[in-house]
């Protein structure tokens, strides 16, 4: 099992990381996020990228997903956990919270969302039933029951576009279509971890309430006050699964 971390905003690098090399990487769908850090945490080997770059300056919607996966498989990972700041629709999901999503819905546009596109022998399609891997949610469910740390062991993330924030009405929409969660990055990021065979799985700090749910407008202070605290338990469950076996 060779692990990967992909920090999203409010985890660009993470402070417990003994970090013994990194590397830049081209692909044939251009350049990632960042370098590609290598270190390890209690003992356990394993890569990091951060998403928007480090510093963080890629919007959602400019991230070259594509590049950003082909290189971890690159590097022969196995597994992905995707770190990622969302928004809480959910009545259970209020800032500071975690939740591990076992469902997404797609709610982005325009972005290069599949490696099958040109010059193909035949139609590609992949099975999209579950877009988490199943055992690799489990190891991080096993991860914050042996911390102590809470989590909801099920959500659906909504995946929109960014770079604004929604409209009272689009999380509404949310809601009745069954949302939990809306982030930015969660889609095409899983899909194409998904067609290069990596088990991937997301742990989803929520930094603030969705548009409409409590009264007041979302302010980045709010967010970062939030984010601080739940990125905390973020690193710490993480920590976590670096304790368990392969």
């Amino acid at each position: 099992m060779t692990l990967a971390i992909i920090g999203g905003t409010g985890l660009t690098q993470i402070s417990e990381l003994t970090i013994t090399g990194q590397q830049t990487l081209d692909t044939p769908f251009g350049a990632p996020s960042a370098d590609y850090v290598f270190g390890e945490i209690n003992g356990k080997q394993l890569i990091f990228l951060a998403r928007h770059g480090n510093p963080h300056r890629i919007p959602p919607h400019k991230i070259n997903y594509r590049a950003n996966i082909w290189g971890l498989k690159q590097l022969d990972v196995t597994d992905i956990i995707a770190v990622a700041a969302v928004g809480g629709i959910g009545s259970d999901m209020a800032p500071g919270h975690i939740a591990v999503p076992d469902q997404i819905i797609d709610y982005s546009y325009g972005r290069e969302h599949t490696f099958f596109a040109d010059d193909l022998e035949h139609v590609t399609h992949i099975d999209f039933t579950e877009p988490y891997s199943p055992a690799l949610r489990q190891r991080i469910m096993q991860a914050a029951r042996n911390a102590g740390i809470e989590i909801s062991p099920t959500a659906t993330y909504g995946c929109t576009q960014g770079p604004r924030l929604e409209t009272v009405a689009e999380i509404k929409r949310m809601a009745q279509d069954g949302c939990d969660l809306v982030g930015m990055t969660g889609m095409p990021e899983a899909a194409l971890a998904r067609e290069l065979e990596m088990a991937y799985a997301n742990i989803s700090v929520v930094a603030n309430w969705g548009a409409g749910i409590v009264a007041g407008e979302i302010t980045m202070a709010e967010i970062e006050k939030n984010l601080e605290v739940g990125m905390s338990k973020a690193i710490g469950l993480l920590k976590a699964v670096s304790l368990l076996p392969d």
